[in-house]
């Protein structure tokens, strides 16, 4: 049996993967808050891995202040550091495996509707603000720890959907259940059902897997597919129309606010696609997601 210490109790992908590991008797799993100093003085040398969940989320990086910014580094860095290094010590020289969850954010913003970005293993990060570069800076840092017997398993996932999440979802989600029709541009988009995302981690801890990770679903997502999908979900059917596609592909042009929402929106960012590793497929995992309402 494997012993799993999941920091950071309330996140979403943290407690997710609780709830998913829970149900399989070849593991036992620990989560710990990791706020304030009470975890210096836990005991981590009993745990053969930990799932290093706590941290800050992205926010509107154009209206946090300086003293704000910090803080992501403070936590999503140097914090992630120190729990890495107690862990270490705390196991001498036992075998270890320590997983960082960092995000498809390393490699900055740039997304744009005109032209598809595929990011492949050979991608260097570029962050093209604090978010990213905090997360990053935590990559560097901790693979200063890496020995035989310290493992670091670094996770980059792209968009996290599911049932709970924040982020674009819900507010794709408020579009389906609103809108009767919808633009249908071609985009395509990496993204991962947080369903997939625990099968993902773990097969990283049965296989003890290191090194740097990009998991996501089997298929490219379409931002009007998904739209499409949540309102069929939900008794709703929505209008898909391209015949005024070049309107949207005009906003993208704007200067500012609006364009940057265009390409965020309708933008193309996807991983290079892999061996296919999960069984559900895209319509699957939004009928998972919007069970229940």
């Amino acid at each position: 049996m494997k012993r799993i210490l999941v920091t950071g109790k309330t996140s979403y992908i943290g407690s997710s993967f609780v709830s998913h590991i829970e149900k399989n008797p070849e593991y036992q799993v620990d989560t710990i808050s990791v706020r304030g100093d009470d975890w210096k003085t836990q005991d981590f040398s009993v745990y053969d891995v930990v799932l290093h969940c706590a941290g800050i989320a992205h926010a509107d990086v154009g209206k946090v202040s300086k003293e704000e910014q910090q803080k992501y580094y403070d936590i999503n860095c140097d914090l992630s550091y120190d729990i890495a290094n107690k862990y270490k010590e705390d196991r001498k020289e036992k075998k270890s495996q320590f997983i960082y969850l960092s995000s498809i954010i390393v490699y900055g913003e740039a997304i744009s509707i005109r032209k598809k970005r595929v990011i492949t293993a050979k991608t260097l990060p570029t962050p093209s603000n604090f978010y990213g570069d905090s997360k990053w800076c935590a990559e560097k840092k901790l693979k200063t720890l890496e020995t035989e017997t310290f493992l670091l398993s670094i996770i980059r996932p792209p968009m996290v959907y599911g049932k709970g999440s924040k982020g674009n979802y819900p507010l794709l989600r408020k579009i389906a259940l609103t809108l009767p029709v919808f633009p249908d541009i071609p985009n395509e988009r990496s993204m991962i059902f947080i369903g997939n995302l625990n099968l993902f981690i773990e097969e990283l801890i049965r296989e003890t897997k290191t090194g740097i990770f990009f998991p996501q679903n089997n298929d490219y997502i379409r931002t009007s597919y998904m739209v499409k999908e949540i309102a069929k979900a939900n008794g709703k059917n929505i209008k898909l129309f391209s015949f005024m596609n070049w309107s949207v592909y005009l906003l993208s042009y704007i200067p500012g606010k609006i364009g940057d929402l265009t390409n965020k929106a309708f933008g193309n960012l996807v991983y290079e696609k892999k061996n296919k590793t999960f069984y559900l497929n895209f319509e699957k995992t939004i009928s998972e997601t919007e069970k229940g309402g």
